[in-house]
This record gives C-alpha cells, sequence and structure tokens, in this order.
C-alpha cells in the first residue's frame, strides 16, 4: 500500500507538471497543501466521482482557487471525467480545466473560485443551506440531508473583508458541519505576510464562534486527521484547522518563498523537486499502486447506494416531504407557478399609487407563501427593502428551518452566502439592500452570472428619489454598471404589474441571476394584468399614437409616469409620439428582431430617453439623432420633487427635448 506521502506526492507532480507545460500557474499551493488534501479526499471527504451531482454528498470549496492545479489532480486521480488530456490543456483556451476553477458539476467543481474570500462566503452558504433543509426534511432515523461542507482556504483569503463577514455569520448561525483547512503558510504575492497580515487569526475566529485547532503540522498526516476529527467532534460551531505548510514544500531553491507562488519552477527545478521528493514517474505519469489507491469511484457507488437505501424509506414514509425535496434539489418550480404569478400580477393590478418596494413586498406575499425553497434577507435594511413577506420567519440558531435572513450589514458577504445557498441547491435565494450599496457586494453578483445562479438581488432606493439621503445614498452609475455584466438580468419597474412581472421573470429564470432595481417615492399605476406578457419581454409599448410615430420616447422605472405626462401633451398637440416602456434592457434585447422594431421601428429616429441615472448605456436606443436625459454627475441632498425639477427630468424638459426633435 502506498503511503501517505507517495499518495501526495502524486498530487504535487500532477500539478507542477500541469503548471510547467502551461508555463503558466501557481506550483506553490499545490505542492503545499498536497498532504492535507490527500488526508481530507481519501480518508473524510464522501462523494461519488461517478456521479458528482449526488444531493447528499460533501461540499468541497477551494477558496484559493490559485491552486487549481491541485483540484484538477485530485479529481482526475478520484476518478471523475478529468482525464489526462485535461490535465495537459490547463489554462489553455477551450480547455476545462481553466486557470482558476469554475463551476462544473460534470467535472465535480462546486464553485467558481479566484476572487478571494469568496470561497469561503460561497461555504458558508452551502453549510447554511445543509443545515436549513435538514431541519426542515429530515425525520428521526431518516436523515436524508446531512453532510459536511470542508474549505481550502490561503491567508489572501482571510484577510480579504468578505470571509470575515461570512465567518462571523457563520459562527452567529452555529454551523457545526463548515470545516475549512486554513493553507497558514506565511506568503503570498508581495513576501512574507507579517508585513501586513498581522492578526492574530485563530483568537479572531475564535471570537467568531468558531471552534479553532491550531499549529497543526500540515505536512503530518496523522497530526492533520486527527484535527479533522476533532472538527467533526464539535457540532454546534464551524471549525478552522490551522495548517502550517510549506510554500512550494520540496522545491530546493523557492519552497518558502514568495518566488513558488505564481509562475512556473521550470525544468531544472522540476528535476530538482522530483529528487528531493524522490518521485521517479515521468511527467504525467501515476504508477499504477498509488492511481488504484487514489480511486474513489468504489467508495463513492457504496456511499450513494447506503443513501438511496435510506431515501427510499424516507419517500415510503413521507411521500409528501420527498416530493417537495426532489422538486427543489432538482431546480424546478412548483407545477402551479404560472397560476401563482398571475395571481401576483392580478393583486398588483388592483393596487393604488405606491413604491415599487412595497409592490415587491406584495408580490412576495403571494410568491412567498407558495415557494417553499424561496430563502429571503436583507443586510439590515428589512424594513427598507420589504424583503419580509407574511410568511417569513426569521432562521437562528434556535430556529433554523426558518426562511429569511438577517444579514446585518454585510452586503459583499450576503451576495456571496447567497450564491453558496443558490449552488447547493434547493433554494432561490434573495436579499436586499440599497441600490447604490450594490457596488459592496459587486464581484459576487457578478460570479452569481458567472456561474448562472438563480440569485436574486432586490436593490431599493434606486433613485436621486430617495431624497434627504444625498449624494452618498443616491446611485447614479449603478443601474448602468449593473446592467454591464453579463448574464444579469436587470429590471427596474415602473408600476406594481411591471414589478410583479419582474419578480415571476427573475423566479421563472434558471440559468443566472436578477436585479430588481426599486424606489423609495410612490409611483401611479400605469400598466395592467392584460399588459403582463408584452412587459416580460423587456420592453413594450405603454402609449401609442395614430399611425406610425414621429418621435419615440424611452423611460423606465420612476421616470414612466413623468414621461408619460409628456407624451400625452404632445399627443393632445397633435403629435405621433409613442412612449415605451423599457423595465429591461437586457430581456428586450434577448427578443426577436420582429418584436423589437416592432417597439423601437428603426425608421424612426427622433427618440427621447429618460432615466434618473448616468446616460451612459442609453445612446445605443436614442441613436446619433436622439436626446438622453439623465444625470452624469452625483446627486444632492433635498426633496425628490425638488431634485427632479433641479436635474431636468421633467415632463416640460421632455416635451422641450420632443419639439427640440421634432
Amino acid at each position: 500500500m502506498p503511503t501517505h506521502r507517495e499518495l501526495a506526492n502524486a498530487l504535487r507532480f500532477l500539478a507542477i507538471d500541469a503548471v510547467q507545460q502551461a508555463n503558466s500557474g501557481h506550483p506553490g499551493a499545490p505542492l503545499g497543501m498536497a498532504d492535507m488534501a490527500e488526508v481530507l479526499w481519501r480518508g473524510f471527504l464522501r462523494h461519488n466521482p461517478s456521479n458528482p451531482a449526488w444531493w447528499d454528498r460533501d461540499r468541497f470549496v477551494l477558496s484559493n482557487g490559485h491552486a487549481s492545479a491541485l483540484l484538477y489532480a485530485l479529481l482526475h486521480l478520484s476518478g471523475y471525467p478529468v482525464g489526462l488530456e485535461d490535465l495537459q490543456g490547463f489554462r489553455q483556451l477551450g480547455s476545462r480545466t481553466a486557470g482558476h476553477p469554475e463551476r462544473d458539476l460534470t467535472m465535480g467543481i462546486e464553485t467558481t473560485t479566484g476572487p478571494l474570500g469568496q470561497g469561503i462566503a460561497n461555504a458558508v452558504g452551502l453549510a447554511l443551506a445543509e443545515k436549513v433543509l435538514a431541519a426542515r426534511f429530515n425525520r428521526p432515523g431518516l436523515p436524508v440531508i446531512d453532510h459536511y461542507t470542508w474549505v481550502f482556504a490561503g491567508d489572501g483569503c482571510l484577510m480579504e473583508g468578505v470571509s470575515h463577514e461570512a465567518a462571523s455569520l457563520a459562527g452567529t448561525f452555529g454551523l457545526g458541519k463548515l470545516i475549512c483547512l486554513y493553507d497558514d503558510n506565511g506568503i503570498s504575492i508581495d513576501g512574507n505576510v507579517r508585513g501586513w497580515f498581522g492578526d492574530d487569526t485563530a483568537l479572531r475566529f475564535e471570537a467568531y464562534g468558531w471552534q479553532v485547532i491550531r499549529s497543526v503540522d500540515g505536512h503530518d498526516a496523522v497530526a492533520v486527521e486527527n484535527a479533522i476529527r476533532a472538527a467533526q467532534a464539535e457540532p454546534s460551531r464551524p471549525s478552522l484547522i490551522c495548517c502550517k505548510t510549506v510554500i512550494g514544500y520540496g522545491s530546493p531553491k523557492r519552497a518558502g518563498t514568495a518566488k513558488a507562488h505564481g509562475e512556473p519552477l521550470g525544468a531544472e527545478e522540476i528535476a530538482a523537486v522530483r529528487n528531493q521528493l524522490g518521485w521517479e514517474a515521468p511527467p504525467f505519469v501515476v504508477p499504477d499502486g498509488i492511481r488504484v489507491a487514489w480511486n474513489a469511484q468504489a467508495a463513492g457507488r457504496a456511499a450513494e447506494t447506503a443513501w438511496q437505501e435510506l431515501w427510499a424509506r424516507y419517500r415510503a414514509q413521507y411521500p409528501a416531504p420527498a416530493e417537495e425535496l426532489q422538486r427543489r434539489m432538482e431546480g424546478k418550480l412548483p407545477g402551479d407557478f404560472g397560476t401563482v404569478a398571475s395571481q401576483a400580477i392580478a393583486a398588483a393590478a388592483a393596487a393604488g399609487p405606491q413604491a415599487t418596494r412595497v409592490s415587491s413586498q406584495g408580490a412576495l406575499n403571494v410568491f412567498g407563501a407558495a415557494l417553499s425553497e424561496m430563502l429571503g434577507g436583507s443586510a439590515d435594511l428589512t424594513g427598507s427593502n420589504n424583503t419580509m413577506h407574511k410568511a417569513s420567519r426569521a432562521i437562528s440558531t434556535d430556529q433554523p428551518d426558518g426562511n429569511y435572513l438577517h444579514y446585518g450589514v454585510r452586503e459583499f458577504g450576503m451576495s456571496a452566502i447567497m450564491n453558496g445557498l443558490a449552488l447547493h441547491g434547493g433554494f432561490i435565494p434573495y436579499g436586499g439592500t440599497f441600490l447604490t450599496f450594490s457596488d459592496y457586494a459587486r464581484n459576487a453578483v457578478r460570479m452569481a452570472a458567472l456561474m448562472h445562479q438563480r440569485v436574486i438581488h432586490v436593490y431599493t432606493h434606486d433613485s436621486i428619489g430617495l431624497g434627504e439621503d444625498g449624494p452618498t445614498h443616491q446611485p447614479i452609475e449603478h443601474a448602468a454598471s449593473l446592467r454591464l455584466i453579463p448574464n444579469l438580468s436587470v429590471w427596474r419597474p415602473a408600476d406594481a404589474v411591471e414589478t410583479a412581472v419582474a419578480w415571476s421573470a427573475a423566479l421563472a429564470r434558471e440559468d443566472g441571476p436578477a436585479a430588481l432595481l426599486l424606489t423609495r417615492q410612490a409611483l401611479p399605476p400605469l400598466a395592467d394584468a392584460a399588459r403582463a406578457n408584452d412587459i416580460a419581454r423587456g420592453g413594450y409599448v405603454l402609449l401609442d399614437c395614430e399611425g406610425t410615430p414621429d418621435a419615440l420616447v424611452i423611460a423606465t422605472g420612476s421616470e414612466i409616469h413623468i414621461a408619460a405626462e409628456a407624451v400625452k401633451e404632445a399627443q393632445a398637440q397633435g403629435l405621433r409620439v409613442r412612449l415605451v416602456s423599457m423595465p429591461s434592457t437586457d430581456v428586450f434585447d434577448r427578443q426577436d428582431a420582429s418584436w423589437r422594431d416592432a417597439v423601437l421601428p428603426t425608421s424612426v429616429t427622433r427618440r427621447v430617453v429618460v432615466e434618473a441615472g448616468s446616460t451612459a448605456g442609453w445612446w445605443r436606443y436614442a441613436g446619433s439623432q436622439g436626446r438622453v436625459l439623465g444625470i452624469d454627475r452625483f446627486g444632492a441632498s433635498g426633496k425628490a420633487a425638488d431634485l427632479y425639477r433641479y436635474f431636468g427630468l421633467t415632463a416640460e424638459r421632455i416635451s422641450e427635448a420632443l419639439h427640440e426633435l421634432l
């Protein structure tokens, strides 16, 4: 039987050979973390390489994603569909083995990591999902949801602020099945971290409410194994295992230095590492005995078979919860979702003037009662974001089966944790903050879009209409900025009906996140339920004229009713002017050409676009002969009505622009 060190060396050399062949990558972390990885993956990780999507598998997150070559080597040796050709194609165009891990369950990668710290936050979401689902669905003697979330993290992850936000929540919620192995090697790109990372990390995590296992020799398999067992023995607190390792372990010239971090070792140094560690196999060759010892397919199939037997007993005794859990884990909406959406839209159509944040809560009252998978929250703005609906129950250590999270003032952590909840399966997470604070969360929003996860961001106080809080809270560039993120659907509804449609679209979308931009100020009702299908196409004709229009007015959100006033006045003067509501530009852009041209005829070049925010992005709709009325400077403190007049976002100014064009 191969020794621990021989098994770990197989990981080391597959990783550094891949980096060398690519002439790009990070050899230091795989060399230093291979011993930890061997103990965890061969001794503790409960998974099935033959079915990477098995619901009750343990989740593994490589938060320090620059160690991707280590993960690919682990997947390859364990029996996942990651071949030698994938390792040899590391970091190449079209390869499945990207420079940093990208979510792909078919090959066993749980989440996309690279931006440091977010992997830990994703893991908090994964562990939270396990705890909430277990509390909801497990029955005595039938723990159909019962697995661990494991994290590898480095110094960089723990320097990033998002890891602090997420770790604090993990301790507060008592996520005892979250275990983080910290690669405490003391080196980052700039060198020894003591000059800029002097925290007592262990004490900090203890203050968060974690169990901390200090000063574990990360190259001693028995020490790592004992630490993991101690972590599993603590059910009420997450655990941080501080593994002391040497970056670039085995490299005579680079071990323990920043030079080992982010560049290939070179043929000469790799030969020296082979000699130092006694590895005689040529590049990408693993001796048969070691390969057999690594393969986890038989053990994985046995573990899942045992669970399937448990699941069969559960289904027989509790058919209704079993059906609900299966539907949720498969990411399917209830069969009556269309009816529920119609009810939400009909209720919205009956509403009077109200802020769209209030309209959003009205929609949530309908959807939240019907969709058990919805898990909401807010970054300490529940009463302002209106994210708590009538069926909401706050999650706590005493009530883990709730459906609402008080995230505290942690916008970034909230967004990254929501990604983890979605990645786990069984949940559609949504969370709220003010639109201007989407800047805090932006990279996690981007990661949701990159991973095609159904996550819903509720951003209220979406313009200068929030009033007296002033320019620090008044978003200007934020809507335009969010619209630039590929695969993020951005909705800025104009009234209650558009808001309900936006919620319906966000919930129904399976391949990406959505952002709902909502007002603080009340808006008059404009659309009716009969327009729901048109609204769902992102842009539609709200007010039309006789014949082909001479000019178009395009507006969105809280500016629609202002534009409607100007358009009605123009029509009363005999001008042929059409008003187009554009709640979602990206959804509109995905429509077929016939719809887009029917709404915005290419022959009509006189166009006025209105939005209380940056004009960037709107010129593509206005064209070179059009006008864009917006705000390209920071806001000001004052009453909303005064601010709209001050910035020229009035029916009178729209009328002037129309007359200038016509």
